[in-house]
């Protein structure tokens, strides 16, 4: 897509910013939002204008990010020649790192928009490498969006409205939150969608929104803290609090650990629970379990461990996926694709350096291979479904390489909730475990090896399993001829399935 956006895009009534006449002065180009800083970019992209060259006026900077730099001789004069030459073509950027690029305009640094203007240079120079957690410059873009999203997600879970009286008017409820970074427009959205009708305001120290029940109206501070805000329920609540408050099962240092710091003030519970906390120290623990309790014997039930465990919430998209920690140094997850029904499963370990970038799996090295051994075995990758066992790339640096590292079990058992997930949905007839780990995953055990299930398909979960190579593997054997084996070995297992789904089992 175009720097320029879509209709429909929130920030299209952006007034439109002559930047590069404002570089040429000399003079910082103002920024209040992202659509300022699109319209700023593409002109300056145009006119071939380097990110060194550009000062940048935000809120964070009023006067221009590089303005001690420019008065004290820094930043490199413009070309004499710059309006005569000809225009550069109007950036294309792709939907994914607009995407990216819109989220971390919303983190408040004093570079911020000087740094999205060297992301966007630099992929106009061809320099693809500013997606990867690699590089410097991607390593921190990637830090933007991540501490935005879960700064949306903190104003989600720790935001609490308070009611008005009816007799008050609009707005019924109303909010104060203090966030670390300009996500009150993302967090609009959400309540806009979850209260409906219901009339409400969320105020912080920067701006205010109000709901009316239709429309979402923006405006600046309106509130100086949470003490502008009463609540004749919120009296109700504290006492509701109070009464499942268990002094015996205190533990302050969970407590604190599960909400931060700078949430506590302004949450209502907070002024009781330090009171309560003295309480429990000073000894109502022995009111809250007596001594007797923990002595009785009880009745053993026989149970199984794992039905034991609380039924817990599974993540609603493989985006929002924190079940292992393999999130946090992926560019993105990488579903599987292929046909929706197809007879076909085929299961690799986890993406590489490449699927991690595109988000798509099988398209490196490997993925050649494997397309040349479906062609080979006259199998259509169209009307197969191609995943992995592993969702996120596992990796470790090798200068301004990433190298592919083998998942640990615990990461493999902590994916298959999306693996048995694609199992139910495409219900394929024959699975081919292409490797161990994804023999492992399929069978959900880390014992397992290759060698014992080779060359025989076998019945696991009403369904054959194949199993052969990965692709890597045979790209990583030093030998030509060990290569051609296992290229033919995995030519074979196709063939073997293709045979299967054809409905000969002999």
């Amino acid at each position: 897509m175009s720097i320029d956006g879509e209709p429909g895009d929130a920030d299209d009534t952006a007034a439109p910013l002559d930047a590069v006449a404002l570089t040429l002065a000399g003079h910082p180009i103002p920024v209040a939002t992202f659509g300022d800083f699109r319209t700023a970019a593409r002109d300056l992209i145009v006119r071939r204008v380097p990110p060194e060259s550009v000062q940048w006026a935000g809120s964070e900077a009023p006067h221009g990010d590089l303005l001690s730099a420019a008065t004290s001789g820094l930043v490199p004069p413009l070309p004499a020649d710059l309006l005569a030459q000809p225009p550069a073509p109007p950036p294309r950027i792709p939907r994914s790192l607009m995407e990216m690029l819109q989220s971390a305009a919303c983190y408040r640094a004093p570079d911020r928009w000087a740094f999205l203007y060297k992301i966007v240079w630099r992929w106009q120079q061809g320099q693809q490498e500013i997606l990867s957690m690699a590089d410097e410059d991607g390593a921190r873009l990637q830090h933007m969006v991540k501490a935005v999203r879960h700064e949306e997600h903190d104003m989600h879970a720790y935001l609490r409205f308070r009611e008005r009286p009816p007799e008050a008017g609009d707005p019924r409820f109303v909010a104060w939150f203090e966030p670390a970074h300009d996500v009150l427009p993302q967090v609009a959205q959400h309540f806009a969608r979850r209260m409906g009708k219901t009339s409400w305001m969320i105020g912080t120290p920067e701006a205010t929104v109000l709901w009316d029940g239709h429309t979402l109206h923006s405006t600046g501070p309106l509130m100086r803290s949470a003490a502008d805000v009463e609540d004749s329920g919120e009296a109700l609540w504290l006492t509701y609090y109070r009464s499942i408050f268990n002094p015996a099962r205190l533990n302050a240092d969970i407590m604190h650990g599960h909400i931060r710091t700078r949430f506590w003030k302004n949450l209502p519970e907070a002024a009781v629970v330090p009171h309560m906390v003295s309480q429990a120290a000073a000894g109502a623990r022995r009111v809250g379990q007596l001594d007797t309790v923990g002595k009785r014997g009880g009745t053993t039930i026989p149970i199984a461990a794992e039905k034991a465990a609380p039924e817990r919430q599974q993540p609603s998209s493989l985006d929002d996926c924190r079940r292992c920690d393999l999130w946090q140094n992926a560019t993105q997850a990488v579903a599987g694709q292929g046909a929706r029904h197809a007879k076909i499963m085929l299961v690799g370990e986890q993406p590489g350096d490449q699927e991690d970038l595109a988000g798509k799996p099988f398209v490196g090295p490997a993925g050649a291979l494997l397309d040349k051994a479906m062609e080979e075995a006259g199998m259509d990758r169209r009307k197969v479904y191609v995943t992995n066992a592993v969702k996120h790339f596992k990796w470790e640096p090798r200068g301004k390489r990433r190298l592919h590292k083998t998942p640990a079990q615990k990461e493999v058992m902590a994916c298959h909730y999306w693996l048995e997930t694609e199992l139910e949905t495409i219900a394929p007839d024959i699975v081919v475990a292409l490797g161990s780990t994804a023999l492992k995953s399929i069978l959900q055990s880390g014992s397992v090896t290759m060698k014992d299930y080779m060359g025989q398909p076998f019945q696991h979960d009403g369904r054959w399993v194949v199993v052969t190579y990965h692709p890597s593997y045979a790209l990583r054997v030093p030998s030509a001829e060990a290569r051609h084996e296992a290229v033919a070995a995995i030519v074979a297992a196709l063939k073997l399935a293709q045979r299967l789904a054809d409905g000969e089992t002999g």
